[in-house]
């Protein structure tokens, strides 16, 4: 049977469809990267915003052409999309041959198994996850499901569930998995990160599980990924100020500036205590980069509500923000609040919002010229990358979601997955602009064997 799976969303959704590919590749089907020659194609959905479930629908449409165009015979729908809206789905949709919220993914194999597909048996053991494409020396690993916080705005509790902890020994595996298919950069992921560990008992936590990577593999770039500021911890806070290879960068959504707002949002902290938590961060981790995300049009946002916010975000300088217009999602509280702000207003203010804060990347960024830094080269540059011949980024900089260095290596010093050393000559609101100056040597590795013992069974994987 050869397969594809097309993922949209998170990060998070990338580590799933790597599971899903390999459980099936476990059981004999053969994978491939072009949907027109699969004959069964797996869409993973996202259903955080209104334009995310847009693209999910536009893409379970555009796949399903194939059937007359292409080799696919069974188009999927899986993930986050379907969890939330699984009948209103099956009724629009005809054209999917196949549903499977989150929680569902278990009966994948059966599914097929019943269509004549696969036979059942485990025939070979790929480990519990294979990439899917993309680049090898950045991943992701995925380190907690669920979450138990009750933000107003959010759905994600109601489709993953409450907050579940992976066991630190698998984790540390998978982690050595990576390492030995080339992985440079590992990007740690949850709902909260700070939640790790607490439904473990001894002691564990994410200072602790950090502490058995950095042990266990030579992965020279650990990054933190969304983490709520009420669970920073001072032993956490002193690690990330401590070690190199875990970067002094901070995913910390506080999603908005009006003590009002943050409480009609059910938030746990106000601005208050963000500035304080903020303050103490900065003084205990040097170089440290801070990235948030703010909604702006919550229900009974008004004008000083807004005011704050932008207020909130001057004094602060956040080094990277993503902002978004609020979208209701069904059976949260917010779905239901009265005082909804016009669509007309909210990108107004989402407008104000990016403004605002490319003013302040500029700023930052036009101190670095001159300045010396440490990239890791993730690919060749386009043709409009000026005279660069690669794209790399700064370890300030996350892969797809902040800015890029576009840098110019005349001398072939640096090659992709490469960590080097580069002087920034220029920059603008978004990207800089380096010459390559050297490259660092590979860190010497640890003499492990990457034996991912983890289960192909979709129930093992998801359960564990």
């Amino acid at each position: 049977m050869r397969f594809s799976v097309i993922t949209l969303g998170c990060d998070k959704n990338t580590v799933d469809s790597e599971r899903i590919v390999a459980t099936l590749v476990g059981h004999g089907a053969s994978y491939t990267p072009a949907a027109d020659d699969a004959e069964v194609l797996l869409v993973n959905t996202c259903g955080f915003i209104d334009a995310a479930k847009q693209e999910s629908i536009d893409t379970l449409l555009e796949a399903a052409r194939l059937k007359d165009t292409g080799q696919l015979r069974v188009l999927v729908a899986v993930g986050c999309l379907v969890e939330q809206y699984r009948c209103e789905l099956e009724q629009s949709l005809p054209e999917v041959d196949l549903f499977l919220g989150l929680k569902d993914l278990a009966e994948l194999v059966p599914q097929l198994v019943m269509r004549g597909l696969l036979d059942g048996r485990v025939e070979k053991h790929p480990g519990s996850r294979l990439p899917t494409g993309g680049l090898r020396h950045i991943s992701y690993l995925k380190i907690s499901e669920g979450c138990d916080h009750k933000c107003a705005f959010c759905a994600i509790p109601m489709w993953r569930g409450r907050h579940r902890s992976f066991q630190p020994e698998a984790l540390v595996r998978e982690a050595q998995a990576l390492e030995e298919r080339g992985v440079v950069e590992l990007n740690l992921v949850a709902q909260d990160l700070a939640h790790y560990g607490r439904d473990l008992g001894g002691g564990a936590g994410l200072h602790r599980l950090l502490e058995r990577l950095l042990e266990s593999t030579a992965i020279p770039w650990f990054r933190l990924l969304y983490i709520y500021s009420a669970g920073l911890r001072p032993s956490l806070v002193e690690m990330i100020g401590r070690e190199d290879r875990v970067l002094p960068y901070i995913d910390m959504p506080i999603q908005h500036g009006s003590a009002r707002m943050l409480e009609r949002m059910r938030r746990p902290e106000r601005p208050a205590q963000l500035r304080d938590k903020i303050a103490w961060l900065r003084s205990e981790i040097p170089g440290l980069t801070l990235r948030t995300t703010v909604v702006v049009g919550f229900p009974g946002e008004g004008e000083e509500d807004f005011e704050a916010l932008l207020d909130f975000i001057g004094a602060i300088e956040f080094d990277h923000l993503g902002a978004f217009a609020y979208s209701p999602q069904s059976g949260t509280p917010g779905a239901e609040m009265p005082d909804r702000v016009p669509e007309s207003v909210k990108m107004e203010r989402l407008s104000l919002v990016n403004e605002l804060q490319r003013s302040i990347v500029a700023g930052r960024n036009a101190v670095r010229i001159g300045s010396r830094f440490q990239v890791l080269v993730d690919r060749l540059a386009e043709p409009d990358g000026a005279t660069a011949q690669l794209e790399a980024r700064l370890r300030s900089q996350a892969y797809e979601i902040d800015g890029v260095t576009y840098v110019s290596d005349p001398g072939g010093k640096l090659g992709i997955g490469d960590l080097g050393v580069v002087t920034v000559t220029n920059a603008d609101d978004a990207d800089l602009w380096a010459v390559a100056e050297e490259r660092v040597p590979p860190a010497a590795r640890h003499a492990v064997v990457a034996a991912d013992s983890a289960g192909l069974d979709l129930k093992t994987v998801w359960g564990r």
